[in-house]
């Protein structure tokens, strides 16, 4: 079966999820409350139509900032609560408050609606040539209803669960990313300090047990390049670290280690706006193996 899909967020995600999906063959139509962003896809080939216009769909997929803008497009404006035909399903790929999917998903399922979780990974590029990783919450029927959809999304979909799962070990991932950033780049300038190329102590790295995504990608890809261009801010970051920390409060969890990881990028802001790539959070780190003396 071929599956209407109306893509609501056209920024760098959605704009290139939405292009993906009308490149595998789906019917695809977007929206967006920003003209610029409607236009830019409709250039490209995407129909495109303003919030309360939004088409019948079998699908409507979100790309959305926060849970705050998800909320608003199914209870609100456009208010797919009651715009959407019985039987369609919701898919939120934005990093959500878990605790707010539930809430969201229950109402979906009693307007008649199906819900599912699915956050992504691999930045712009990985949207745009379909090779994204899913992270899916929701019913495996569901999943399974979209397993065409999501194939030509990804490069890999897990499904982890019900409702707001997805969204959980999604800010997981996000939590040790944050993390491995830190870490690579303090083991990067222990080994410059040491006389150890960049390079060089990357390569070791990887082929060992301290390899992470980090290692083998963010650090040939955007910092050693200096380019700090992937598409992810250090402002998406700090939020998603500070929902990390709202998940593991209200489940009565103490993570002292996540504290102290939210606490660095919180207390890098002055240095590193929002706007910034979030690979810049190593730039303090590298720098100071220049610009420090060794101590005796």
């Amino acid at each position: 079966m071929s599956l209407s899909i109306t893509v609501i967020g056209l920024g760098q995600m959605g704009g290139a999820m939405a292009l993906t999906l009308q490149q595998a063959g789906f019917s695809v139509a977007g929206s967006d409350i920003s003209a610029d962003s409607r236009r830019r896809l409709a250039d490209l080939g995407v129909p495109t139509t303003a919030p309360g216009d939004i088409v019948t769909s079998d699908v409507y997929l979100l790309s959305l900032p926060t849970s705050a803008q998800v909320r608003e497009v199914i209870e609100t404006s456009p208010g797919l609560l009651s715009l959407a035909p019985s039987g369609s399903v919701i898919v939120d790929t934005s990093t959500s408050d878990p605790a707010v999917s539930r809430e969201l998903a229950a109402k979906v399922a009693a307007a008649g609606l199906k819900w599912l979780d699915a956050p992504v990974s691999g930045g712009p590029r990985g949207a745009a040539s379909g090779t994204l990783g899913m992270l899916l919450g929701g019913d495996a029927d569901t999943v399974e209803h979209l397993r065409p959809m999501l194939e030509a999304m990804s490069a890999k979909f897990t499904h982890v669960g019900g409702p707001g799962c997805g969204h959980t070990v999604k800010l997981a991932n996000n939590y040790l990313c944050a993390a491995h950033l830190i870490t690579t780049a303090e083991a990067v300038a222990l080994a410059a300090r040491g006389g150890v190329d960049p390079s060089a102590c990357l390569a070791g790295l990887n082929s060992g047990s301290g390899r992470s995504a980090v290692s083998e990608v963010n650090f040939p890809e955007w910092v050693l390049s200096e380019r700090f261009d992937s598409g992810f801010t250090m402002g998406l970051m700090r939020k998603d670290l500070g929902q990390a920390q709202a998940a593991a409060k209200a489940l009565g969890l103490s993570l002292p280690l996540l504290a102290q990881v939210a606490r660095a990028w919180q207390q890098s802001r002055d240095a590193i706006a929002d706007g910034e790539d979030f690979n810049r959070i190593v730039t303090p780190v590298l720098q100071a193996t220049t610009t420090e003396e060794p101590t005796p």
